[in-house]
């Protein structure tokens, strides 16, 4: 799935433009602006990857931000990892064929664990799991429902039901630039052996070794970049310095 260990910079789309949410709350943090010049700014500083999110779709549960998707697309060369409202496996198998690297499914993976696998026989490796943690338990729908589920066990779970990567978001920290929790991270990736892409509360780059001496594979940035905490170069040697 990552051909090194990577820094991926997230481009969170709400109503077109690019926003990070604080704490994952909908109506929270800040507008960074039009996401292809978002995107084209980050391929320029060298990601082989991008971290796409509607989060009009994570929270409604259909995609809203298409269009932003289709030009980014068209405007970058990169790996494109995508997330927020994709429901079935029509919607994966259309976006995959598109062009998009890989789909992300948080809701509907829990509410239907098969589509993964459904997924993953058309397309192999394709699936990414996302699972989001608010105080130790995975939440679906924009974060916004709890589940019950336990991240780690839920990872296992979805390994074995032919995900190719798990995203693991830490919610409680996520947008805050507050620094990461590295045991949940921790755990998430000892219990599988596909890669985890870890995501919430980096504000330094001291936050990604952490990151990756917990077991990541790719460490999702979004606020720490937009404001300049570091910057994506500083962000790549610092993991591969490891």
């Amino acid at each position: 799935m990552y051909e090194r260990v990577e820094v991926v910079p997230a481009v969170d789309l709400h109503d077109g433009q690019v926003v990070q949410l604080v704490g994952g709350e909908k109506g929270t943090g800040k507008t960074y602006g039009d996401p292809v010049a978002a995107a084209e700014r980050w391929v320029a500083a060298g990601a082989e990857t991008l971290h796409l999110v509607d989060l009009d779709g994570a929270f409604d549960g259909k995609r809203a931000n298409a269009a932003a998707v289709d030009a980014i697309s068209a405007a970058v060369d990169v790996e494109l990892q995508l997330g927020g409202g994709i429901r079935t496996a029509a919607d994966a198998s259309s976006l995959l064929e598109a062009g998009v690297s890989r789909v992300i499914l948080g809701t509907a993976a829990i509410e239907q664990p098969d589509l993964v696998g459904q997924i993953d026989d058309r397309h192999p490796g394709s699936v990414v799991v996302s699972l989001d943690a608010k105080g130790g338990e995975v939440v679906v729908a924009g974060w916004t429902e709890t589940t019950g589920l336990e991240p780690a066990a839920a990872a296992s779970r979805f390994e074995a039901a032919g995900a190719g990567g798990i995203l693991f978001t830490d919610v409680d920290v996520e947008g805050q630039l507050e620094g990461i929790r590295e045991t949940p991270v921790r755990s998430v990736a000892a219990a599988v052996d596909i890669p985890v892409i870890a995501s919430g509360g980096v504000a330094t780059l001291a936050d990604i070794e952490a990151l990756r001496r917990a077991g990541a594979s790719a460490v999702v940035v979004g606020t720490a970049l937009y404001e300049g905490a570091f910057t994506l170069e500083a962000a790549q040697a610092a993991i591969e310095g490891l």
